[in-house]
């Protein structure tokens, strides 16, 4: 375990923290959403207002209510080609319906901006630094990635994924699909295959824009209730995965040729 967190430290560039006095919740979320250029301004602030309903939602707080210890902590950040630091919300306990709000208004309350490229890799070290680094034990402890394309910037997806697998972590993703991906086999494949893990782990798409807010509740109750997804969501594939995780490196390294 030490040596994983050490790995997972060089990949972040945040040092761990000890263990000792940490906070028990029910489960340590931190909500990586996309905002790279592949999607249009309106398109992200539909997203963005997706998050906050769902945030705001009776059932997202029925489900909170609902764990044994009957809170979680959140976090919040936004990513393309890397991290958007003045987009990063830090932890807060999310105890009553007060507590949600509170946390949907300084979402909604951010400027809705977009950045270059795409990078699930950096996405998921940054969400396994701001766990391992935080002061809440999740006995769930979920990434949670949002995107509309293959990673096609810094490091490749599969190792980063890996790692924080290892260290007992789940990622979850929402694979926005309102239009055609660079995944050849369906972007809800390559995150199947290539960005979530852990048990339990699950992908949900999303091909239609007026559907997010409701995708985003679904895929937020299921990660704080600890329910197994429907059948009609992608799991976490097997040993033999069936897209190629290096298709976006590939892709932009050909249009860089030409």
């Amino acid at each position: 375990m030490l040596t994983t967190l050490a790995v997972l430290m060089g990949l972040s560039g945040v040092a761990p923290v000890a263990e000792v006095g940490r906070s028990e919740v029910d489960v340590a979320l931190v909500l990586a959403v996309d905002t790279s250029r592949s999607m249009d301004f309106e398109e992200i602030g539909i997203q963005r207002q997706g998050y906050v309903e769902a945030l705001k939602h009776k059932e997202f707080i029925d489900a909170v209510k609902g764990g044994l210890t009957g809170r979680i902590a959140i976090s919040y950040f936004e990513w393309a080609g890397y991290v958007v630091q003045d987009s990063v919300i830090d932890w807060q306990v999310i105890e009553t319906e007060a507590d949600a709000i509170a946390f949907a208004d300084r979402l909604e309350a951010r400027p809705v901006a977009t950045q270059r490229r795409t990078s699930i890799s950096t996405a998921i070290a940054q969400g396994a630094s701001m766990i391992i680094a935080g002061p809440f034990q999740g006995r769930r402890e979920v990434i949670d990635v949002s995107g509309d394309g293959p990673n096609n910037s810094g490091n490749p997806v599969t190792p980063a994924r890996d790692r924080a697998v290892e260290a007992g972590m789940v990622i979850n993703g929402l694979a926005i699909m309102l239009r055609p991906s660079d995944a050849p086999d369906g972007l809800d494949r390559y995150y199947a295959d290539c960005v979530i893990g852990g048990p339990g782990a699950f992908v949900l798409p999303v091909h239609k824009i007026e559907d997010f807010a409701i995708a985003v509740r679904r895929k937020l109750v299921l990660e704080i209730s600890g329910l197994s997804p429907p059948a009609t969501v992608r799991e976490v594939a097997g040993d033999a995965p069936a897209a190629d995780c290096l298709v976006g490196e590939k892709q932009w390294r050909d249009f860089f040729e030409r």
